[in-house]
């Protein structure tokens, strides 16, 4: 069983910087591709930035410029660097990982148990 484990959240005033990171662990074979979404109250959780093992990135309108995703292959770990941070990303912040269990011998989708960002006005 493969499990992500995210760090990094807090509450931060509009303007300000965060950093979350996330360590999987488990039966990994290989980790495919390694993402951040985020669900607000309310709201359907929503992809905020994917990166690939190759270094691929992909993000949401919503945070381009202001948020990069990178990435340790060797960790195991996907880290998301925040700026100008603004209220409306107050959220939870999920980590998510895809790849390949060794244990089980199958492809793994595994999310992690969240960690809140709270900007505040």
């Amino acid at each position: 069983q493969v499990q992500p484990v995210e760090s990094g959240g807090g509450l931060v005033q509009s303007g300000g910087s965060l950093r979350l990171s996330c360590v999987a662990s488990g039966s990994i074979f290989r980790i495919d591709v390694m993402g951040w979404y985020r669900q607000a109250p309310g709201k359907q959780r929503e992809v905020v930035a994917v990166i690939t093992s190759g270094g691929s990135t992909n993000y949401a309108d919503s945070v381009k410029g202001r948020f990069t995703i990178s990435r340790d292959n060797a960790k195991n770990s996907v880290y998301l660097h925040m700026n100008s941070l603004k209220p409306e990303d107050t959220a939870v912040y999920y980590c998510n990982a895809e790849g390949y269990d060794y244990e089980v011998g199958a492809d793994f989708r595994s999310w992690g148990q969240g960690t809140q960002v709270t900007v505040s006005s």
